[in-house]
């Protein structure tokens, strides 16, 4: 399963970079506005970064304006993944866009059939938020599950499963036993994956006993 980081933070991203685990990034208009900087330079820097795909958001709600965003998006670097809404006019646009060649991420997915006509549309990745999902009371993995078990019967569909809205590891790990494409983390959550108290613990107990050894390894 691909990690990718949901930020526009920079900063974040380069600290997170040496660990190997960052194969793509995510943003949204959110988190362009959170970041106090301009959405081209922003994009263009996280671009020049990372060597996977780079979500950028469309911020148009009709479908030439989210035609006309979404090509100039793509110039500002050839891993540049347009972000459109799961509208009918997103959709259309989704269409029109992958027909071109352009990688396109369909976000705000809440449902097996929103998530079946993105990947009619030809979408790239489909992103269902299942945090969202579960703070009003519905399960999101059981949407993830659904959706997966829905695109393994048609191999033509080609759209990936990326888990987005994602709270804590327990989502990472369901996403990952559900067999889900990709998972994109705040920051927080892939720092939150190393933790477990046992590990620390442990790490103390050998620390101590190592001490009272009086040795050195050099």
């Amino acid at each position: 399963m691909k990690f990718f980081i949901d930020t526009a933070d920079v900063a974040e991203i380069r600290s997170l970079i040496d660990t190997g685990f960052v194969d793509g990034v995510t943003t949204n208009p959110t988190l362009i506005a959170r970041s106090g900087r301009g959405m081209v330079e922003t994009i263009a820097e996280i671009c020049g970064l990372v060597e996977g795909p780079v979500s950028a958001e469309v911020t148009a709600s009709d479908l030439e304006g989210m035609l006309a965003e979404g090509r100039f998006l793509a110039k500002i670097a050839t891993n540049v993944t347009i972000k459109v809404p799961l509208t009918p006019d997103g959709l259309k646009a989704c269409r029109v866009l992958t027909q071109e060649g352009h990688k396109v991420n369909v976000t705000l997915c809440f449902s097996p059939a929103q998530a079946l006509l993105a990947a009619k549309a030809g979408a790239t990745f489909i992103s269902p938020f299942v945090g969202r999902l579960d703070d009003v009371g519905e399960s999101g993995m059981t949407l993830i599950d659904e959706i997966i078990q829905i695109y393994d019967h048609y191999p033509h569909l080609n759209t990936e499963v990326l888990v987005a809205s994602v709270r804590n590891p327990l989502h990472v790990v369901e996403a990952a036993l559900a067999g889900a494409d990709v998972v994109t983390l705040p920051p927080s959550v892939v720092r939150q994956l190393y933790n477990h108290p046992l590990t620390d613990k442990g790490i103390a107990l050998f620390t101590a006993d190592w001490a009272k050894t009086g040795q050195s390894i050099l």
